[in-house]
C-alpha cells in the first residue's frame, strides 16, 4: 500500500535549528536600542511570524499605527534587527536540533519529500542552510540535498501563521492533497498554519521556543518534547487511510 504520507513541512529556528532564544534575544536589543518598550514575553508570543511584522506589531502597540513616527520607527528598528540578526547567525555556529539528522535521513529513506518554513527573511535562511550544509544553489530543487525545499515568507503573499508556505510547498512538490502532509514547529503560529492549510497533522515540539504548557493553548494533533520523538508518529500516519 502506498503510503499516505509525502511531505513533512518543518519550521526552522527552535524545531529543525537549535534557537537558545537567540532569535528573542535579537528582537529585544534592536528593541532597547530603538527605544521601543517590548517585553521578552510579548516577543516570544510572536516566533515563527514574519520578523518585519513583529516589529510593526509592536510598534503599533507602543506608539500606535496612527502615531506620525511609526513608519520611520519601523523601518529604522527593523534595518538594525536585521544586522544584529544577520551578524549572529555570520559570528555563531548553528546547528541541528537533537534527533533531526536522523529523522531527515530516514524521511528520504522511506520516499518522504522534506520542507522548511519560517518567519526569516531569505537572507538569513540562506545564512543558516550554508552553515548546516542544506542549502544547494537555489531555494527549491535540492534534489541531491538533505532537504527538497525552503520557503521564507519573501517567496509567499503572506507568512504565518497563514498556510500559504505550506500551499506552495505542496505545488513546487508536487504533493497530491495537503492530507499527505505532516507540519511541525515549535510556535502557535506553526500549529495555526498547520491547521489552516488543512494538514494531515499539525504538530508542535515544545523544546523550542514554546512550552508544552503554552502551545496547548492551541488546536494541534500532538506535541512532541523533541525532534527524537517525531517518527513515531509519522510511522503511525504512513499506512492509516486518510
Amino acid at each position: 500500500m502506498k503510503s499516505q504520507i509525502e511531505l513533512i513541512v518543518f519550521d526552522m529556528a527552535g524545531t529543525t535549528v537549535k534557537d537558545e532564544r537567540e532569535v528573542e534575544n535579537c528582537f529585544y536589543q534592536a528593541a532597547t536600542m530603538s527605544g521601543l518598550e517590548a517585553s521578552r514575553e510579548r516577543i516570544n508570543d510572536m516566533m515563527g511570524l514574519p520578523k518585519l511584522e513583529v516589529i510593526e506589531t509592536l510598534w503599533a502597540e507602543f506608539i500606535s499605527k496612527n502615531h506620525p513616527s511609526y513608519q520611520e520607527k519601523v523601518i529604522q528598528n527593523y534595518e538594525l534587527f536585521k544586522k544584529i540578526l544577520e551578524q549572529h547567525y555570520l559570528d555563531n555556529p548553528t546547528s541541528p536540533t537533537e534527533g533531526t539528522l536522523a529523522t531527515f535521513e530516514w524521511l528520504r529513506s522511506q520516499g518522504i519529500k522534506i520542507a522548511l518554513t519560517t518567519g526569516f527573511y531569505r537572507k538569513v535562511a540562506n545564512i543558516i542552510l550554508q552553515k548546516l550544509d542544506w542549502h544547494k544553489e537555489r531555494f527549491f530543487g535540492f534534489k541531491q540535498g538533505v532537504i527538497d525545499l525552503s520557503l521564507t515568507p519573501d517567496e509567499t503573499a503572506k507568512g504565518r501563521p497563514y498556510p500559504d508556505m505550506i500551499w506552495k510547498a505542496q505545488a513546487l512538490l508536487g504533493v497530491s492533497s495537503t492530507q499527505k502532509i505532516i507540519n511541525i514547529g515549535d510556535t502557535p503560529s506553526d500549529l495555526k498554519a498547520g491547521k489552516a492549510a488543512n494538514c494531515r497533522l499539525a504538530l508542535g515540539v515544545t523544546n523550542g521556543t514554546h512550552s508544552h504548557e503554552q502551545l496547548s493553548r492551541y488546536d494541534n494533533d500532538g506535541l512532541l518534547p523533541s525532534m527524537e520523538h517525531f517518527r513515531r508518529f509519522v510511522e503511525s500516519e504512513m499506512l492509516t487511510p486518510a
